[in-house]
């Protein structure tokens, strides 16, 4: 993803009801925070519904930990006849530090569903005309 200045999709903070048995922050919590900042994303690209189809990857570096400032940022990499991929990535901010730290990252994948969840055509940007 680029270094450029961007918002988060999704910004939110763990409680401890989210915590594993290690006391980190369960991975399902943030697969699920993940999937739904993809969805946004997606559906803003598709121009209404998507279901995630896929995880094509995933890396998780270090763990959340409670208290921690979550931001999940994305980017779209692909826009296929039905689907779209997005890029990834969560970031926190310790309680105790002025660092964003990089936690996790993959890649998913969507598909533009219609009022029955059948996948439909994702709508094409207009190709951009030259000035004479």
């Amino acid at each position: 993803m680029t270094d450029t200045k961007r918002d988060p999709i999704i910004r939110t903070v763990p409680h401890p009801s989210d915590m594993n048995g290690n006391g980190d922050i369960f991975g399902g919590w943030v697969l699920s925070q993940m999937d739904v900042a993809g969805g946004d994303l997606a559906a803003r690209v598709a121009h209404g519904r998507v279901a995630t189809v896929a995880i094509t990857a995933m890396t998780f570096i270090e763990p959340i930990k409670v208290g921690d400032l979550v931001s999940i940022y994305g980017e779209v990499t692909k826009v296929g006849r039905t689907s779209i991929t997005i890029a990834l990535e969560t970031v926190v901010r310790r309680r105790t530090e002025e660092i964003d730290r990089r936690v996790t990252h993959g890649t998913y994948v969507f598909v533009a569903i219609d009022e029955n969840g059948k996948p439909r055509p994702v709508p094409q940007p207009e190709p951009e005309r030259g000035t004479a």
